[in-house]
């Protein structure tokens, strides 16, 4: 099983969106420091979570989300008012 998630920093609302087989030990790992990007903007909630069997599906719909550059568009999926269509195979 892997999740697409999105996170929200508390320090300043920014969102980071990824993929993992384990989202408590990612998360657990964005909190202390070890990914880069995310290192400033510490501590981060989930917001959304979405599990896909594939892998490699779930990458897809990862690049798929940020591809969208889109707060809005980030923020209307975190509400539930995207479509479920937005997560079907082509």
């Amino acid at each position: 099983m892997y999740t697409v998630y999105i996170l929200q920093s508390i320090k300043n609302g920014s969102y980071y969106i990824g993929h993992t087989s384990d989202l408590s030990k990612r998360l657990s790992e964005h909190n202390n420091g070890f990914t880069y990007s995310t290192r400033n903007h510490i501590p981060w909630e989930v917001v959304f979570q979405k599990d896909f069997d594939e892998k490699g599906f779930a990458q897809h719909i990862e690049l798929k989300i940020k591809k969208m550059k889109s707060r809005k568009f980030i923020e209307k999926l975190i509400r539930g008012e995207i479509s479920n269509d937005f997560f079907e195979r082509p």
